[in-house]
């Protein structure tokens, strides 16, 4: 069977849509090829890269994307998913076929106040918040292994 293309998009690409690309990956990498990127790609939040770490996943030294950079190589997919707010997901270009364009709205970490521990407990939250969307999605697409 050939795996579904998913992309998740947020503004940054360092945080949310990192957490939600490695997340399904972990979870249904046999079903899904799954990209991030960000609509101004910054660097990777380290306390996400801790966060994940604790999943198991490392994603030291990974390197953020440009959606603007996936459309002009006309990549195509199943599915976009936008995990920023609202307003920000509208500026998400169309990709090129059918695609299904969902939206999933998670607090952005690049906003939490604190210390590094305290931001971490915030970081957990939305990545306890982002596994369970991805769960709950998966259950509904229903993709047999």
């Amino acid at each position: 069977m050939e795996k579904k293309k998913v992309l998740f998009v947020c503004i940054h690409n360092s945080a949310r849509s990192q957490m939600a690309e490695e997340l399904l990956r972990k979870s249904a990498g046999d079903r899904f090829e799954v990209e991030s990127a960000g609509l101004e790609p910054g660097k990777l939040n380290p306390i996400v890269v801790e966060a994940l770490k604790e999943e198991g996943i490392d994603i030291v030294g990974k390197s953020t994307k440009a959606v603007s950079d996936l459309v002009k190589q006309a990549k195509k997919y199943d599915y976009v998913i936008t995990v920023c707010d609202e307003a920000s997901a509208e500026r998400c270009p169309v990709f090129p076929g059918p695609c299904q364009r969902l939206h999933w709205s998670f607090t952005d970490p690049s906003k939490f106040q604190g210390t590094d521990t305290e931001k971490l407990a915030k970081v957990r939250v939305v990545k306890e918040e982002i596994k369970k969307a991805i769960q709950e999605w998966i259950t509904k697409i229903v993709i047999p292994k």
